[in-house]
């Protein structure tokens, strides 16, 4: 691991609900005060390949913290307790990414192998945020069409126009206006934030360690902000640009530049003569698979192919989504060279991958949408919108142009009731952020704000690799070594850092 100076680090980076539903700044010790941390029924809940001891329980919380006795939500919450209870120094809380992941299922994934990197020096423990998994779900009531993930994900027609957007994304917002209530307008990162600090309390615990991941770094810094007395020691892994005006709008316009960044790892790969054997080599040389790729996905805009799911034929969005999701992860690539090769054979239906297939539950849709569209206000006018895409779409072709696209936030019926935070340099100098360089979700240039945000709060480990998600998964020795040090010690790099692949 190489370090480096700062100087060097910062050069390169729906709904109808009263006004009362959304939190207001309540300390949490006037929560506590107002309505006293209950004591969690644990239960057993081990899972097959997961940790052993996995317990989980149900944790109630206020719709509106400015109302902490009233109306109560249900949190799934999760624990593995330390198996060395003589080394125990504490709780670190996982925070997992989305919106609208599971950080029950994330204990379950990564909890027996973060205890083992860690010694058992801590209990480690997640929440499912609203909405997600097993705590109380909202509902837009969308129709099926809606709900699928290519049309969630605002893909311009083939021709560039951005008029079915516009219908579609109007329709939606109407739809959680309507159905959505005060659950759906509770979901936000701010609350988030809040759920995790009145977990901390009921678990009495004073503080709290964390590794939180993609957009759960970005609910990590919110609770570093407004907690900070309650952190120990902070990991953030593959964050995003902070800017509190552009939380939602500004990730989704960056994935455009994070495609790019990530694109070579996956033309190195089908290109290798490695992948000859298994049919999935898309061309002798790197620099022939972008083209190919794009002119692929022209073709199935100009004429879709059958597939094998009945009803759902692979066009040019479906492939640019399938291309989008495989760079998250090398492990991906194999998956999406099949995709290309069965689509360029007229003889065979080419099989979609899982999340083509059919639509997202409705809970899902309205998490995923609820939160960034609760968060912010998002900017812009239909035409900003419309002159956005068609230039985005010449600068950046993998992504033609559906980052800078309107969504239903640009419709959503309720703005924000209070103003996102800022992210500063005020605080413990106790974060440690791990950041891969061609990440296609939270791109390195993103995550560089982030750094600059928390100043000299902050070290950052920069990790010479491609995909989302760094500790203990796309990452490299260098970069988790530093992680787990950081968790075991305390002891971070002087300056930022660097990991080469």
């Amino acid at each position: 691991m190489r370090t480096y100076g700062k100087s060097a680090a910062f050069v390169a980076l729906s709904v109808t609900a009263v006004a009362t539903v959304l939190t207001g700044a309540t300390t949490p010790q006037a929560v506590a005060s107002a309505n006293p941390a209950p004591a969690l029924d644990w239960r057993p809940c081990a899972t097959a390949g997961g940790p052993a001891g996995q317990e989980c329980a149900e944790l109630p919380v206020p719709v509106d913290y400015r109302d902490p006795g009233g109306p109560q939500l249900s949190l799934a919450v999760t624990r593995v307790r330390s198996d060395r209870p003589a080394a125990r120094r504490g709780t670190l809380i996982v925070i997992p990414g989305g919106p609208g992941s599971s950080g029950v299922q994330r204990v379950a994934e990564k909890g027996e192998r973060l205890r083992q990197e860690t010694g058992g020096q801590y209990d480690i423990v997640g929440l499912d945020p609203r909405g997600v998994g097993g705590s109380t779900k909202a509902s837009c009531g969308l129709d099926p069409e809606d709900r699928e993930l290519v049309n969630m994900r605002s893909w311009p027609a083939a021709d560039g126009s951005i008029t079915e957007n516009v219908s579609r994304s109007r329709r939606i917002a109407e739809a959680c206006a309507r159905n959505g209530g005060a659950v759906l307008r509770s979901l936000t990162s701010a609350n988030e934030a809040r759920d995790i600090d009145r977990f901390r309390q009921v678990l009495g615990e004073e503080k709290l360690s964390a590794w939180g991941s993609s957009y759960g770094t970005y609910v990590g810094a919110l609770y570093a902000q407004k907690y900070p007395q309650h952190t120990d020691r902070w990991v953030l892994d593959s964050s995003g640009d902070p800017d509190p005006s552009r939380i939602g709008q500004g990730w989704m316009a960056n994935m455009a530049v994070g495609a790019e960044d990530r694109f070579p790892d996956f033309a190195r790969w089908a290109s290798d003569p490695a992948r000859e054997e298994a049919g999935l080599r898309l061309a002798q040389r790197a620099g022939d698979v972008r083209p190919l790729v794009l002119e692929l996905a022209a073709r199935l805009d100009r004429e879709p192919r059958e597939s094998t799911t009945a009803g759902v034929p692979l066009t040019g969005n479906r492939l640019r989504l399938a291309l989008q999701t495989a760079l998250y992860d090398d492990d991906a690539f194999a998956e999406f060279a099949g995709l290309v090769r069965a689509a360029l054979d007229t003889s065979v239906k080419p099989a979609l991958p899982g999340m083509l297939r059919g639509p997202v539950p409705d809970a899902d849709a309205a998490v995923a949408m609820g939160v960034v569209c609760n968060d912010v206000r998002w900017q812009g006018t239909v035409s900003s919108f419309r002159r956005a895409v068609a230039a985005d779409r010449v600068e950046h072709p993998l992504t033609a142009g559906l980052p800078v696209n309107i969504t239903p936030c640009s419709f959503w019926k309720d703005g924000p009731a209070e103003q996102p935070t800022r992210i500063t340099d005020q605080g413990p100098s106790n974060v440690l952020m791990i950041q891969g360089l061609r990440d296609p979700a939270t791109p390195y240039s993103g995550a560089l704000k982030m750094r600059a945000a928390f100043g000299d709060r902050a070290r950052m480990v920069a990790v010479d690799h491609g995909g989302h998600g760094m500790y203990l998964g796309n990452g490299n020795a260098c970069g988790d070594r530093a992680v787990t040090t950081f968790l075991n010690t305390g002891a971070r790099p002087e300056q930022d850092a660097y990991c080469a692949d």
